[in-house]
Parts: C-alpha cells; sequence; structure tokens
C-alpha cells in the first residue's frame, strides 16, 4: 500500500503547484490584457513590453500570453487599483489590483485589513514615502520594526497575495 500513499502525495502536491501556478497565470494575463488595450505591439508599448518580460520571468506559455493581448479589447471593464494602507506600527503598503469590479475588490481587501490591524489611507497619502522603480515601487524611507511585526507583514502580504485581484505588494518595511 505504500505505493499508492506515495502516488497520492504527489498527485496532491501537483495539485497544489497547479492551483498556485494557475493563480498566477490569471493575474498576470490581466496585468497583459490591461497593458494592451493602449498599443497591443509591445514594440510601441513599453508597459505592455514590460508585462510580458514579467510574464515569461514565471514561465507563461507564450499562448497564454498571445490570448490576454488578443484579449484586450474584451476586456474594457477591467481597472487597475492602487490601495495604500498602514500596516502595523505604520508600515506602509501600496497594493497593486487588476479588477472587474473596484467596489467587491476594496471590501474584500478591507477584510483582509482588519485581520492584521491595517488600516485603509486615503490615496495619495503614501506616494510621498516610495518612488517609482523598474515598473514598481521602493521604500524611500524603509521602516524599521521588531521581528515580531515583521512576521505580521509578511503575514499580511501573504494573505494579500492569495487574493485574485492583488497583482503586486509594496511595504515600506525594511528588509
Amino acid at each position: 500500500m505504500s505505493g499508492h500513499n506515495k502516488w497520492k502525495q504527489i498527485k496532491d502536491k501537483k495539485a497544489k503547484t497547479d492551483q498556485s501556478r494557475g493563480k498566477l497565470f490569471s493575474k498576470l494575463a490581466s496585468v497583459v490584457s490591461i497593458a494592451a488595450r493602449e498599443n497591443p505591439d509591445p514594440k510601441f508599448n513599453p508597459n505592455l513590453r514590460q508585462a510580458i518580460d514579467q510574464a515569461k520571468k514565471q514561465n507563461m506559455p507564450l499562448a497564454n500570453i498571445e490570448r490576454a493581448i488578443n484579449r484586450a479589447g474584451e476586456v474594457k471593464s477591467l481597472e487597475e487599483l492602487l490601495i495604500e494602507a498602514y500596516g502595523p506600527e505604520g508600515v506602509g503598503l501600496l497594493i497593486e489590483a487588476v479588477t472587474d469590479n473596484r467596489n467587491r475588490t476594496l471590501a474584500e481587501v478591507k477584510r483582509i485589513f482588519k485581520d492584521f490591524d491595517t488600516k485603509l489611507a486615503e490615496p495619495g497619502a503614501l506616494m510621498w514615502a516610495f518612488e517609482k522603480s523598474d515598473g514598481g515601487y521602493a521604500p524611500k524611507f524603509p521602516t524599521a520594526t521588531s521581528a515580531e511585526v515583521a512576521k505580521k507583514v509578511l503575514s499580511l502580504e501573504e494573505a494579500l497575495e492569495n487574493h485574485a485581484d492583488v497583482t503586486a505588494i509594496y511595504t515600506s518595511l525594511r528588509k
């Protein structure tokens, strides 16, 4: 019976891996589709070129990338969100999301915030503390915290990454 158990373990591990890759690929496809709305040619669209590079780094199949670019005309209802929040001990958080329903996404992210003692900030309240760099945001003034708070922030990041609409998370936490 040990062979049967081993097969079940392999099957379960593969299912878990496939599920996480599927979530990642759907997030990347949304980012590619939104970037392709401006211009579907990556030669003339740096945002699309960057989104494609990001998808290729994650080993997303070329067919999926092309399908996402072709779908760009259909996804007019998708919009990008930049959510700003103050985490434990004032750690700044910027969360990028792509959604078809802004209110639903904000409500779900607020629910996650409530579990981790995090408060939603007004739009623009934290932008001064981050600088745009290589398609993301880097903290200008990294925040030093206790190991306990750092652990809470990392748990918060993990919970946010599991949300289907969240595409990227940036914190002011000193790492």
